[in-house]
């Protein structure tokens, strides 16, 4: 088999493959004596249909399919032996449709590829990128404490209101006939929208009566004042005026103690003994998800660095827009008006490949479960749940692996990570102190 490859331009080539019959003759024969063996025809037992009989009815198929085998296979190995960096699949010539294919003949083919832009990266000292310090300060802990303490948390009755406390009374609509009478109305004045109506409730003790406007409260909001009121959206605008609140029980949230049972249940078997200890263990914790939002942030940097660095690069367009319109099923809108984005991403992922072999990095089997764990806890604690059991864990983790695209992502997500690091040893960093507030606002733009 004869295999060329002959570059049109920088980005743009046409590969021939010639097939002659000593490439495929074994071949067929070996096709044509195993497909006997299987094959079934009337007036013949199983398995003993006569060759020349099988090779006159299923000849060309049989043909067909060994020398479409021989040319994926000996195409697929040209391109990686040869270390041809091409974008998507080579697309066949539309003269391909017209070969004939007889046994004894030579068969020629040929395919459109779209090479990738070459691009040449260097990083060195010189190269500065930003690299964000994100500080913690004793509010970020106080938080985070309290968010824990709230598990342990309850409800006590007091005697007088203060802010976020939730009120319980009897509703009555003033100066209107026959107008809403309503008890067992529960409110928490923290969510009223209007600051003066608010302060209306600073102070207040059981069995007061507070005077206020739950329409100016709720800034006119119907969903809010037709639950509070008992009534249809469609009623709120006729009742607009005062309400007379009379208080029959003020209920406030009292946070959990920070005692050993709260730091086992959130550290287990970390040992943790003290309040001072609990509040470093969660300033570590802290300190080591705010290091994994600087090294993501980091690689975000590193890609405009060197998107901008290289500058325009030169991509088939054409043959990129018809794989795209393949994919898209023949949407031409959709392939426009993403166009411009996929070769942003394209650009990036040639990028992370030459960073990748000039790093050396390598993700292995281990790397990927880890992160994929990490995920997990990730997701679980959004919801309040801290301490997995083990198998559990690990059920989901292996559910997770089974899917091709998480597997791909998880995979794509430690390659990063390990770029990271590595990339931080070889370029200089513009250090920079940020708040979490300024941090976030990075991701605005």
């Amino acid at each position: 088999m004869n295999i060329t490859l002959e570059k049109i331009d920088a980005v743009n080539a046409v590969i021939t493959t010639e097939i002659t019959p000593v490439d495929y003759t074994d071949n067929v024969k070996k096709a044509i004596k195993s497909f006997r063996k299987k094959v079934s025809l009337p007036g013949f037992r199983p398995g003993m249909v006569p060759e020349g009989l099988v090779k006159k009815q299923y000849g060309t198929s049989i043909l067909a399919e060994e020398v479409n085998k021989m040319l994926q296979n000996e195409l697929y190995n040209y391109i990686r032996d040869n270390k041809v960096n091409m974008l998507g699949e080579p697309m066949p010539v539309a003269e391909n449709n017209n070969i004939e294919l007889v046994e004894g003949n030579t068969f020629t083919f040929k395919f459109e590829l779209a090479l990738a832009p070459e691009i040449n990266i260097e990083l060195t000292s010189k190269d500065k990128i930003d690299f964000y310090d994100i500080q913690i300060n004793d509010e970020i802990i106080t938080n985070q404490t309290n968010m824990y303490r709230q598990r342990g948390g309850k409800y006590d009755k007091v005697d007088s209101y203060q802010e976020k406390d939730m009120v319980k009374g009897i509703l009555t609509e003033l100066d209107v006939e026959n107008g809403i009478n309503a008890s067992d109305v529960v409110m928490l004045p923290e969510y009223f929208k209007n600051e003066d109506q608010k302060k209306l409730f600073n102070g207040a003790k059981v069995n007061d009566i507070i005077k206020f406007n739950p329409s100016v409260a709720y800034d006119g909001s119907e969903t809010e004042l037709s639950s509070l009121l008992k009534i249809n959206k469609e009623q709120v605008a006729e009742h607009k005026g005062d309400f007379n609140f009379q208080i029959t029980e003020i209920t406030r949230f009292v946070l959990g103690d920070l005692n050993e049972e709260l730091f086992e249940q959130v550290y287990p078997g970390a040992g943790i003994k003290t309040e001072e200890e609990f509040k470093q263990k969660i300033s570590d914790s802290i300190t080591e998800q705010f290091k994994k939002d600087s090294d993501y942030r980091f690689i975000i940097d590193v890609r405009n660095y060197l998107t901008k660095k290289l500058g325009k690069l030169e991509f088939p367009e054409e043959k990129l827009k018809k794989l795209m319109l393949a994919n898209a099923k023949g949407d031409q809108k959709k392939v426009d008006e993403n166009y411009d984005k996929s070769i942003e991403e394209l650009t990036w992922h040639l990028i992370k490949e030459q960073l990748v072999e000039m790093t050396q990095t390598k993700v292995e089997d281990k790397d990927v479960k880890d992160m994929a764990k990490e995920v997990t806890r990730m997701q679980f604690a959004q919801y309040g749940m801290f301490n997995i059991p083990d198998e559990y864990l690990e059920s989901s983790v292996t559910e997770m692996l089974k899917k091709r695209e998480t597997v791909d992502n998880l995979i794509d997500r430690c390659i990063e990570l390990k770029l990271s690091t590595a990339l931080k040893s070889m370029v200089t960093l513009n250090n920079k102190n940020v708040t979490p507030e300024e941090f976030n606002e990075l991701f605005k733009d």
